[in-house]
């Protein structure tokens, strides 16, 4: 179906009504214009009129058109599209714990490492969100909050671009990574919040032991959803480059604990998900948001999304003044 076709102001659309004044006013001023007698006007008679003839009665409509335009840029048109716009908006305050220790740059998930793979399947989550708060946090050997709770997701993806590995102290720190994400959703007032650890390791560092960490999540009726990446066992590492510059990858061992992360789901009412390529982190992503309760932020009915027509009604009114103003005083100009 068509959008609906709607005007913000109308009360402008009377301005209408001074079309056929001004066409008035057009043929007064012809009619009380000087005409020069000429006795033998068979001689011009003989001759072909011009193509400056035919263009001087377009002078007044220009104007004519010119005004209309600029009438109906006044009353502001709008398209109303026919979807209908819940105002019963939802949302819930996600906080993404994110491992950037260093078996992040394992290449099983080639042509790029896990952290890449992780950073561009986030900022495609970040950007699928609209009434959502995102916050960050990131973890090596200690965990740092990275973002708070926030709706600008431009800040957010940008932040996300710019993180590293070997920038904090390496080691896989799972329990300090939930301490500081709950810390972040602590003061939050939203029916729904959740934590979603994306890791690929086992826990080897940090003063808080994962399951006091999700013993604290319990308590506060946090869900964490775990996401393990990679493949675990002997993955291609990258052990420095050669003479040319090329990576040189060896395969190393890197362990895993799948059975930690799904007690740490199990215990706070989330999920685990595994991950072993770049598809299943997306899909481990999209089944979090699927399995939560929304929390109702704005109550009321229904609204129709409006978009404003106005500028190409302006352009034109513009265009048309200038071109007859140009017209009427070059090419065609008439004396009097």
């Amino acid at each position: 179906m068509l959008p609906d076709l709607a005007f913000h102001s109308p009360q402008f659309l009377w301005g209408l009504l001074l079309l056929p004044l001004l066409i008035a006013a057009g043929l007064w001023e012809k009619r009380r214009r000087a005409v020069l007698r000429f006795s033998a006007a068979h001689v011009f008679a003989q001759h072909r009129k011009g193509l400056r003839t035919y263009l001087l009665p377009l002078l007044p409509l220009l104007r004519l058109v010119a005004v209309a335009s600029a009438v109906v840029a006044l009353a502001r048109p709008q398209t109303r599209d026919t979807r209908v716009r819940d105002l019963n908006v939802e949302g819930i305050d996600i906080v993404v714990a994110l491992d950037l220790s260093t078996s992040m740059e394992a290449g099983d998930f080639r042509p790029q490492n896990r952290l890449h793979v992780a950073k561009e399947v986030l900022a495609d989550f970040i950007s699928s969100r609209v009434n959502d708060r995102i916050g960050l946090v990131v973890f090596a050997g200690s965990a740092y909050t990275q973002a708070p709770l926030t709706l600008d997701y431009g800040v957010l993806k940008e932040v996300l671009r710019q993180l590293r590995t070997r920038v904090l102290e390496d080691g896989t720190a799972i329990g300090d990574a939930l301490a500081t994400s709950l810390n972040r959703l602590r003061d939050s007032d939203a029916k729904s919040r959740v934590v979603v650890l994306i890791t690929d390791g086992d826990n080897n560092a940090g003063k808080i032991s994962p399951l006091d960490a999700a013993g604290m999540a319990r308590s506060l009726h946090v869900p964490v959803y775990t996401i393990l990446v990679g493949k675990g066992g002997k993955v291609p590492f990258p052990q420095g480059t050669d003479l040319f510059g090329n990576t040189v990858w060896r395969e190393t061992e890197i362990p895993i604990n799948p059975e930690l992360m799904q007690d740490i789901a199990s215990s706070t009412g989330g999920e685990y998900y595994r991950a072993t390529d770049p598809e299943g982190l997306k899909q481990g992503l999209q089944k979090v948001l699927d399995s939560l309760d929304r929390t109702k932020l704005l109550e009321g009915g229904a609204s129709a999304n409006y978009r404003e027509n106005f500028h190409p009604y302006l352009l034109l009114a513009f265009g048309l003044a200038v071109l007859e103003l140009f017209l009427r005083s070059t090419l065609l100009k008439v004396l009097p």
